[in-house]
Parts: C-alpha cells; sequence; structure tokens
C-alpha cells in the first residue's frame, strides 16, 4: 500500500502549495500540512521552504520528491497497465511547453503520435521556463519543450535538439523604423520589444541592444506569451516583436505588418525536448521526441503568440 503521505508531498511540490494540494488531493489543507510536518520529523529535513507565496522545495526535498513521484508513477502504470493489457503506450502522456506560445509547434507531431499510438492520452501544459522547469523536476510533466539554450543551464536535465527556428523582427506597416537606412542596434533600441517568457536565447540579444545604446535593457521589454496580444500591442503601438519566418509570409501578416531590415542579431533559435537525466524515458515519452523530430516544422509558429 502506498504512503499516502507521498502523494501529499508530491501534490505539494507540482501545485506550489498546501492548499492547491489540498484542493487536488481532495482533502483539507491542515491534514496535508499536518501529514507533511510529521514526515519531515520522521525523515530528519524539511522538505519544503515556506513562504508567504507558497512552498519551494528544498534540496533534500527535491530528492525525495524525485523518488515518490518515481514510486506513484510506476504503481500508477502497473494498475493502469493491468487494466489496458500489455501494451507500454496506453497511460497518460504529461508534455510541458515554455514559453506556452510553441504550444503551435506540436500539431503535426502529435496528431502522427496518437495515430500510431492511439492509447496514449494526452496532457499538455504551457508556462513559463520557471514553472515547466519546476514540473519537470517534481515529475508533473515527463518531457518539456522549450528552446535548448534555456535547458542546457540545467545539468540534471538530458535534451533532445529539434529543428531551429528561423525568426525576424518585425512591426506595424508605416512604423518609423522602416524609414532608417542603414539600421543599427542603437535604431532598434528605442522602441520598446515584445518578447517571450523564458528569454533564452533572446534575453542576451535584447540586453546587447539595449546595453551598447545605453538603454537600461529591463525597462523596455514586455513579456508576452499569447500571440493575439502581441499583434494587438505591435498594431496600436510602435513595439518590436519576434516572429518566425514562415508567419511573415502569411496574408495576415502582409496585411498588417511589415518585417524589420536584418541586421544579423537574431540567430536560429535551437529547440530540445528536455527530460531527467536519472529517469530513463517511458516508451511513450521516447515515441513523442521521436514524432517531433520527423514533424515538427522549423518555422511554422509565432515567437510570443
Amino acid at each position: 500500500m502506498i504512503d499516502r503521505r507521498l502523494i501529499y508531498v508530491v501534490s505539494t511540490a507540482r501545485y506550489g502549495s498546501f492548499t492547491a494540494a489540498a484542493d487536488r488531493v481532495g482533502v483539507t489543507q491542515s491534514a496535508i500540512t499536518k501529514s507533511v510536518a510529521v514526515l519531515e520529523m520522521e525523515l530528519g529535513y524539511s522538505i519544503f521552504n515556506r513562504t508567504a507565496r507558497g512552498v519551494l522545495l528544498t534540496e533534500e526535498g527535491r530528492v525525495f520528491v524525485e523518488r515518490a513521484s518515481r514510486l506513484l508513477d510506476d504503481a500508477q502504470d502497473l494498475m493502469h497497465g493491468a487494466a489496458m493489457g500489455s501494451d507500454p503506450y496506453a497511460s497518460v502522456l504529461r508534455i510541458g511547453v515554455c514559453p506556452s506560445s510553441l504550444e503551435w509547434l506540436l500539431v503535426d507531431p502529435l496528431s502522427t503520435l496518437v495515430s500510431r499510438h492511439p492509447k496514449i492520452r494526452l496532457n499538455i501544459v504551457g508556462g513559463t521556463y520557471d514553472k515547466i522547469v519546476q514540473q519537470l523536476r517534481a515529475g508533473a510533466i515527463d518531457v518539456a519543450l522549450g528552446y535548448d539554450d534555456a535547458f542546457k543551464e540545467q545539468p540534471d536535465f538530458r535534451r533532445e535538439p529539434m529543428r531551429p527556428l528561423q525568426t525576424t523582427l518585425f512591426v506595424k506597416k508605416d512604423h518609423p523604423i522602416l524609414d532608417v537606412h542603414d539600421l543599427t542596434k542603437a535604431d532598434i533600441a528605442k522602441y520598446d520589444l515584445i518578447a517571450p517568457s523564458g528569454w533564452s536565447p533572446y534575453n542576451l540579444v535584447w540586453r546587447e541592444i539595449y546595453e551598447d545604446s545605453a538603454e537600461e535593457p529591463y525597462e523596455r521589454p514586455h513579456v508576452v506569451d499569447y500571440f493575439p496580444i502581441v499583434a494587438k500591442l505591435v498594431r496600436k503601438t510602435e513595439a518590436i516583436s519576434i516572429a518566425s519566418i514562415h508567419y511573415t509570409q502569411t496574408s495576415i501578416f502582409t496585411r498588417y505588418f511589415e518585417c524589420v531590415p536584418d541586421i544579423g542579431i537574431l540567430p536560429a533559435s535551437p529547440l530540445c525536448c528536455a527530460t531527467r537525466l536519472r529517469w530513463d524515458p517511458r516508451p511513450a515519452v521516447r515515441a513523442f521526441i521521436k514524432a517531433c523530430r520527423e514533424r515538427m516544422p522549423s518555422s511554422e509558429i509565432v515567437i510570443g503568440g
């Protein structure tokens, strides 16, 4: 029998607070708080640091939650497998996407995946880089899709490279910057920029633009993932944002926007699928990564939307 305190701890780590975990598990907040406190006393170390905004895993707590998550996942797979037969793909595949704007990249890979393995059940969440990293570490998701430059900073993740995105800066029609000859980074720095959350690799580009122009790099940028908001801001203001090359060739783009002349500041943006290094990917995860490599477009989406 699984100790329910493992469920309480893992749920608290996944959802960020005792209250949220209690709502998910179906018990009172005080029951979870008391059970976790007793468990911490038995273990001899704190699993969580308590803050006014929720909880954060301690280093010992992160290791504990990783092992507890694996135990719970194995138990669920064992029971689910007994009900579904011997199909190793008959399980829920939990995918995190950061920034959430990259979800559009998964349209073709996921349709391929489900057609190959119809018993897979998908659970897809989008969010900021920090949120997805925390969920991947805590076992709340099985695999994450995002920019390779961001995930390579995490030594406890395995990264599977994907096709890079080719992007460009864009603005509304009749934007003053379109009349500038011999465009420089100083010209771009005069305007606000709209970037996706989890800025790597774009944070270095923004910093270089503003610092070379004696501008404060953290005063200008907006951070927006949802593209309808990005498009509205670009159309109604003089802000500059980022789009894939593919998107700039659509009729919607040409109706309202124009590309900023290329001055060589936006490199191709490699993507990756990240998994926990200490855990071997399940068959469903491996099948997902394979489908992404086969069907993921290199410039099918708008960055930031």
